[in-house]
């Protein structure tokens, strides 16, 4: 019984983990005005006939907060390279000197930077349901195990106190991508 009762709490662990995970993953894809090879994650090339991720064909490096500096293992690609990241619609305008491509980030303006805030709260919010989700699922579970009433509620607390961890680090989380955001 105590096993079942300690794999079911991983499990919901695991689960708001996960949540925690997907949402970290969701704020690096919003920028903050700050060049990151991440950016380009998106960017397919074609290779010799395979659209293949830029990251294989090519070094992405930031040498400065307001550039990208793609270098490509073949400097054949470099026409490529530039094509694949107009047709990726990032509003970036890529720039060839015969050895790599240059992209200069563009500032973000103020109303853009609002956009990204609401962006990165709908996504905080989108954790917040995970996490809840898991709750939800973990509880059910619970009550499904032959538990004494004092051990379902002591289990429900631990899960609540779970909960409650999971959701504060969002909330922390999104402060620090708001004011990343935002700082200009």
């Amino acid at each position: 019984m105590e096993e079942e009762l300690s794999f079911v709490l991983e499990t919901i662990e695991e689960a708001m983990n996960k949540a925690l995970e997907h949402l970290d993953k969701s704020f690096i894809n919003i920028r903050a005005g700050k060049a990151n090879p991440v950016m380009l994650s998106t960017v397919k090339v074609d290779y010799y006939g395979t659209l293949t991720s830029l990251s294989q064909v090519a070094n992405i490096n930031t040498p400065d907060a307001q550039t990208l500096s793609v270098q490509p293992w073949e400097k054949s690609l470099i026409p490529e390279i530039e094509k694949a990241i107009m047709v990726a619609n990032l509003g970036f305008n890529p720039m060839n000197n015969g050895e790599s491509v240059i992209i200069s980030i563009p500032p973000l303006t103020e109303e853009r930077r609002r956009e990204l805030v609401k962006l990165a709260k709908a996504e905080a919010e989108h954790a917040k349901v995970g996490i809840r989700n898991a709750r939800k699922e973990g509880n059910t579970e619970l009550k499904k195990l032959e538990l004494s009433e004092d051990e379902l509620k002591n289990a429900e607390v631990d899960v609540q106190e779970t909960t409650n961890r999971f959701i504060s680090s969002i909330d922390e989380n999104y402060q620090v991508k708001e004011k990343e955001i935002m700082t200009v």
